[in-house]
């Protein structure tokens, strides 16, 4: 035991992080047996220990903008994570029978969660935070930047693949007139997203992005591109151009990736997004070649840090009014996961990018939108 400890200690003093020091990213370690579960098993182990309360840090956020700036998570795997790995990237995760997995696992925790997390929308991807003094203020910016990135005219018929619960369907129908499409695979995004959505020129399906009829002005995808997975990534783009006017323009918003492993991290798949993965420039460009035009890319990642911070501080704001439905043990995997997403944010080591695509270009080019 004593010899993982010392590998441990030696791997955080990379990152500068101590073992029960005294400052606000250093780890407090409540069971020694944290250090073989971190050797053996990498960043599960440490997600987990974590879960069960094996460690402690009072900023997790500033402990993960350490270690993923420093690289350690990557420079220092668990046994068998390549193997892990190899098997992920061999696999079709994300067949249409898969898809609903992530719905039934996440979005479906329970809408009280979500209502207590987000904004006043409901709006649970990046906000942008330029000019923005708080969370909803940002969100809004967010939904209204897609508006004028997509050109949008009353009477448009516009299509929101991955709706949520219905946030931009609703401030696009209620702001500019448009008639909006949305579809989800979560039974209750819909269920809220129709509620909220009541008397507006809204549709909201239970339905997979391949199932998708019709032809539609534009085309939008908020925060759902994570789902669909490497092997799909010329599928969903062939779906988009099927289903897209040919003057019309797309826009996808999605985390983005700077390496070329697109797989995702264990802990992350097993007890949060299921059978995700974070895509990156390469693979959305061969992607997207011969069906779309790339008009402009606009990365502002940055913004996810201040916006899962956001998420935390309401989330542990109200969690007594959760705390009836949802374990103890719940909050801290919560808490885990949002604070070192806003850590790897904050280290750039993952992008938000908002990507504006045409089927053959506008004619005398794409004025960027900001």
């Amino acid at each position: 035991m004593a010899l993982f400890k010392e590998k441990i200690k030696k791997i955080l003093a990379g990152a500068d992080i101590l073992i029960d020091g005294e400052r606000e990213w250093d780890i407090q370690v409540h069971d020694e047996r944290l250090y073989r579960r971190i050797i053996t098993r990498g960043t599960m182990g440490l997600g987990e220990a974590y879960m069960d309360g094996w460690w402690d840090c009072r900023k997790l956020d500033e402990f993960f903008y350490r270690v993923i700036g420093t690289h350690l998570h990557t420079e220092n795997k668990g046994i068998g994570h390549d193997f892990y790995r190899f098997l992920t990237n061999l696999l079709n995760k994300q067949t249409i029978r898969r898809s609903f997995e992530v719905g039934e696992w996440h979005y479906d925790i329970g809408n009280d969660l979500y209502k207590a997390m987000l904004d006043k929308r409901i709006v649970y991807s990046c906000g942008y935070w330029k000019d923005a003094k708080n969370l909803d203020e940002a969100q809004e910016n967010k939904l209204d930047l897609i508006c004028r990135k997509l050109k949008l005219k009353v009477g448009q018929k516009v299509l929101d693949i991955g709706c949520g619960w219905g946030s931009f369907a609703k401030f696009a129908a209620e702001k500019y007139g448009v008639e909006m499409t949305g579809i989800t695979i979560s039974k209750e995004q819909v269920s809220l997203a129709e509620e909220l959505t009541k008397g507006l020129p809204v549709d909201i399906k239970f339905l997979d992005y391949r199932k998708v009829e019709g032809v539609f002005d534009h085309i939008v995808s908020v925060g759902m591109f994570e789902h669909v997975g490497p092997k799909n990534y010329r599928t969903f783009m062939k779906v988009a151009g099927l289903h897209l006017k040919n003057d019309g323009i797309f826009l996808l918003h999605t985390i983005g990736g700077n390496y070329s492993d697109t797989s995702p991290d264990p802990w992350i798949e097993k007890y949060i997004f299921p059978n995700g993965a974070v895509p990156n420039i390469e693979s959305i460009g061969k992607a997207v070649r011969g069906i779309f035009v790339v008009e402009d890319w606009h990365n502002f990642g940055a913004d996810y840090d201040k916006t899962l911070m956001a998420w935390h501080h309401n989330f542990e704001k109200n969690w007594d009014k959760l705390k009836n439905r949802y374990s103890e043990r719940f909050r801290r995997m919560w808490n885990y996961y949002l604070l070192s997403c806003a850590g790897s944010f904050r280290a750039r080591d993952a992008q938000l990018w908002q990507i504006v695509l045409t089927k053959g270009g506008l004619p005398g080019g794409y004025e960027s939108v900001r």
